[in-house]
């Protein structure tokens, strides 16, 4: 009945287990390209780079498993380059893929600004046509007047949350390389069939093998970014939007045609996706475990085995026997003590013939018992049986059984009739010859 109980209970929530992830899918499913390139890590990736040349290579490093992209769909992962447009003390660090010889699309877009007190805000903006309307990443701002929404994509398990200041944001490395007095905008030189030679596409992934890696690192983006709605840099519209963003109609035309909703198609890669993130980060993803899956663990796990049934032989068939009719269900078999009442059991339950086998004397009485009526031709015969049953003091000890007795009384009367008869025949021998 308890094994039943907790299986149901391992059963309930693994059901629960379920319904939670399924929920995660449909509220990080956007439904759209950018699906395929997490912005929370990009910014992760953003605070952790040196210089912007190291970020965009990372960025399409196949290791990092951040760029799952293909927006021409040649089912190939499309190089990410790097453009920082600059206006005045803002900096518009541009994400953008070249879709063919003639067009390009951008990705997303870091605008960064610094101001003369020191300080630095900075924003990550998904295109539209990729993300939808507004969707903005930031660091976690210790301002009680700046309100931020949370994004609903991504709720996953996480610490406690990282609050950053604006000057903590002005001493990231990437930050401090950008604002030094002699930076020159970086620009990708790279275009369309023209990358690195370090750098080779490779098959996107599904979403699902995608999302399965990537949410593994929720409590860390959870802890340091948060999703808003609207943009700190005034002239975000003005400069970028309006005057430097790039657009690709074909981009626009695969997701009216709903061409990259194909990638959602193979849920059972999770799986996979989650076994290569426990492969790479196996320390992370024991952190990032959520509480239902420590619960069933906890709940499958065995907490009465320090004394297991094996261990004690001599009172097996016994302890089965009293478990079997034990009416009390409610206390655990392993907590009683190992020897309890097993000695009243044995003596009650042990049958008499059980140990005649074992006792040396019994081996004796029988041997001169099966032999009844064996007789003893002469004395050294008789000697040659001591010596075979054992030492003469052995067959002298207290009688034992009436019937080895007797036969004994009968031996010795037969040596004396057998002395005198001698005697008496040698006595008249002696007188024939007229000896004396």
């Amino acid at each position: 009945m308890k094994k039943f109980i907790i299986t149901s209970i391992i059963a309930a929530l693994f059901a629960t287990g379920t319904a939670l992830k399924a929920q995660d899918n449909q509220n990080d499913y956007l439904g759209l390209p950018g699906d395929n390139l997490n912005l929370f890590a990009v910014m992760k990736l953003f605070q952790e780079s040196k210089t912007l040349e190291d970020f965009e290579r990372s960025l399409n490093d196949p290791n990092s498993n951040i760029n799952n992209l293909d927006l021409n769909g040649d089912n190939l992962i499309d190089y990410i380059k790097v453009i920082d447009d600059v206006d005045g003390d803002v900096h518009n660090i541009v994400l953008q893929v070249a879709v063919s010889p003639v067009q390009n699309q951008d990705v997303a877009v870091f605008t960064v600004q610094h101001f003369p007190n020191g300080q630095v805000q900075i924003q990550l903006t998904g295109d539209e046509e990729l993300y939808g309307k507004n969707y903005i990443i930031e660091p976690n701002f210790d301002d009680p007047n700046l309100r931020g929404t949370p994004n609903p994509g991504y709720t996953g398990a996480g610490g406690q949350t990282t609050v950053y200041t604006t000057y903590q944001i002005a001493s990231w490395p990437l930050i401090r390389f950008i604002f030094l007095p002699n930076y020159v905008a970086w620009h990708s030189s790279w275009r369309w069939g023209y990358y690195p030679s370090y750098w080779h596409p490779w098959r996107p992934y599904s979403w699902n093998y995608y999302y399965g890696y990537q949410y593994n690192w929720n409590h860390d983006y959870i802890r340091n970014y948060r999703r808003i709605d609207y943009h700190r840099y005034s002239r975000y519209n003005d400069f970028y939007y309006n005057g430097r963003r790039a657009y690709s109609p074909e981009v626009n035309h695969r997701v009216q045609m709903g061409y990259y909703k194909t990638t959602y198609s193979h849920p059972e890669q999770r799986r996979e996706g989650e076994n290569m993130f426990a492969k790479n980060h196996p320390d992370v993803y024991k952190r990032s475990s959520t509480m239902y899956k420590t619960s069933a663990t906890h709940r499958t796990t065995p907490t009465m085995v320090t004394r297991p049934i094996v261990n004690r032989p001599a009172v097996n068939n016994n302890e089965v026997n009293r478990r079997q009719v034990t009416p009390n269900s409610n206390k655990p078999v392993y907590s009683s003590h190992p020897d309890n009442n097993s000695k009243t059991n044995k003596r009650a339950n042990a049958p008499v013939t059980s140990r005649p086998m074992t006792n040396p004397s019994m081996d004796r009485n029988k041997t001169v018992t099966r032999k009844p009526s064996a007789t003893v031709p002469n004395k050294s015969t008789n000697q040659n049986v001591d010596r075979r049953t054992g030492p003469a003091k052995t067959i002298n000890q207290p009688k034992k059984n009436d019937a080895s007795s007797s036969n004994r009384k009968n031996v010795n009367k037969t040596e004396t009739t057998v002395k005198k008869d001698v005697k008496k025949e040698n006595v008249k021998k002696n007188s024939d010859h007229g000896i004396k």
